[in-house]
């Protein structure tokens, strides 16, 4: 067998695993409940792991890669900056999430600030996700077309009908035991690679004599970038919808801390992977994109090895791409189908409503894709997004008397032109936009809280009391507030 036909066959090993997966579990997704949460509870190590596969998309390889070959071995605090999110995420929030029990990062916004800003919440986040998917096809398109010798949008379009598909047909249960695949594949791919660029650069030394001495530089992108990624990335983990539903699957909230905990050590060493592999491709191949860093150190790989990075890379797509469409379909099903268009509750049109959006949140960042380039800069515009959100879960969990009710929507309403119009122009002076996207709610909030005006944010219900119930099972009473208390 040639070179080709050996990684074509251990990609299609791999999707035929992964579509076998999602048809076993599909009994979870026939009602609503099931769809978006599994269906059942899971281990705080099984969720730990998903949440990572979730995070490590090809934004985070391939881009992390990317902003390493031209930046040093510093872009691997892109990807530990989420770790590092995910810890304070998980000493600080994870009980306090799973103590809510929402499925929605807006329906938990909405126990302290109103309905008003669940919808605009609930918008921001879509707005986020579907941002991060268009990165994701950007870079899992420019991958595919490398290592398999395919025009780059036929590469996007092929991952987004398949990454889309597989969610559709079994739901959040699928989602979660194909990650679990997907996180393992990942990990070995990125090993491989490592390993095999860091011996094709000749090792430290190599790496010494050909680059500047700023790549190898923890701080070498500089500490105002590293800064960003904090604020962003970090900030970003307590306000992701896919990481708040992680939370309502396992069974007690110590669990949930250990989730999170869990989740940030896959993160932080696999980001110094990528960044390693990033730096290896520029002295191994300087000439080559940037963006073609780490496929490029892939396809200097024995066939066998090759289709072990390929096929941990397409994971990578799959694995983001399903925890983005679950996430925003969601949304979409709790936020403004159930309380807009299927107030009697219907079953059957709820789940039917769940499949379909999910499938279009799966396809429309494909049309994005085509026309995006810079992967890391897309994917990073979304972090701040989720960022200028997570000023209010804290606000909400520690200090719910500041600013105003109202003020939180006006925030929340102008963050995100505030944000994006920032990024268009480039961050002017310097100023990142991950900063803009703290600073404008806080400005808000704090003028709101020093005229007195408007209705003070209420203590959010959950973590004042205990008795709210948590799901056990399939057949468990659903504790989501619309589903609970009625759509408005």
């Amino acid at each position: 067998m040639s070179s080709f036909q050996i990684v074509v066959l251990m990609v299609v090993v791999y999707i035929i695993v992964i579509a076998a997966v999602s048809v076993i579990a599909r009994k979870a997704g026939r009602t609503a409940e099931g769809f978006v949460r599994g269906g059942r509870v899971f281990p705080a190590a099984v969720i730990g792991l998903f949440m990572a596969s979730e995070v490590v998309g090809t934004s985070a390889s391939v881009g992390t890669a990317q902003a390493a070959f031209t930046s040093g071995i510093s872009a691997a605090w892109n990807l530990g900056a989420l770790g590092i999110g995910f810890v304070i995420f998980a000493l600080l929030f994870a009980k306090r999430f799973k103590r809510l029990d929402e499925v929605t990062i807006s329906g938990a916004l909405e126990r302290a600030y109103g309905p008003g800003v669940r919808r605009v919440a609930s918008l921001t986040m879509i707005a986020s996700l579907l941002l991060v998917a268009t990165a994701a096809y950007v870079s899992g398109g420019a991958m595919i077309a490398t290592l398999l010798g395919i025009e780059a949008d036929w590469a996007v379009v092929i991952v987004g009908v398949l990454a889309s598909v597989y969610v559709v047909i079994g739901g959040m249960r699928s989602v979660i035991y194909t990650n679990l695949i997907n996180i393992a594949v990942k990990i070995i791919g990125i090993v491989v690679v490592a390993i095999a660029a860091y011996a094709a650069a000749d090792g430290y030394h190599g790496m010494r004599v050909a680059l500047p001495p700023r790549m190898l530089d923890w701080d070498g992108v500089g500490w105002s970038q590293i800064g960003a990624w904090l604020v962003a990335g970090g900030g970003a983990m307590f306000a992701t919808q896919y990481v708040v539903q992680a939370m309502t699957t396992v069974s007690s909230e110590a669990k949930a801390r250990t989730a999170g905990l869990y989740t940030s050590l896959i993160l932080i060493p696999y980001g110094i992977l990528a960044a390693l592999i990033g730096v290896c491709a520029a002295v191994v191949h300087p000439e080559i994109d940037s963006l073609q860093a780490l496929p490029s150190m892939v396809v200097d790989l024995n066939p066998f090895l090759q289709g072990i990075a390929v096929t941990g890379l397409i994971a990578s797509v799959f694995g983001l791409i399903s925890a983005l469409t679950i996430g925003s379909s969601t949304l979409l099903l709790k936020d403004f189908h159930q309380p807009y268009f299927n107030k009697e509750n219907d079953e059957a049109k709820a789940v039917r409503f769940a499949r379909l959006s999910t499938l279009v949140c799966g396809l429309i960042p494909v049309v994005v894709a085509l026309f995006a380039s810079d992967v890391l800069g897309v994917t990073f515009l979304a972090k701040a997004l989720r960022a200028s959100l997570a000023v209010f879960v804290v606000l909400m969990f520690y200090r719910p008397s500041f600013g105003s009710r109202q003020g939180a929507l006006a925030s929340i309403c102008l963050s995100l032109p505030a944000v994006v119009g920032w990024y268009i122009a480039g961050d002017p002076f310097g100023i990142d936009n991950a900063y803009i996207a703290i600073l404008t709610p806080l400005v808000i909030m704090t003028i709101a809280q020093l005229s007195g005006r408007g209705a003070k944010a209420r203590t959010p219900i959950g973590t004042a009391r205990k008795d709210i119930p948590t799901a056990t099972g399939p057949s468990a009473a659903p504790t989501d507030h619309h589903m609970s208390t009625g759509a408005r």
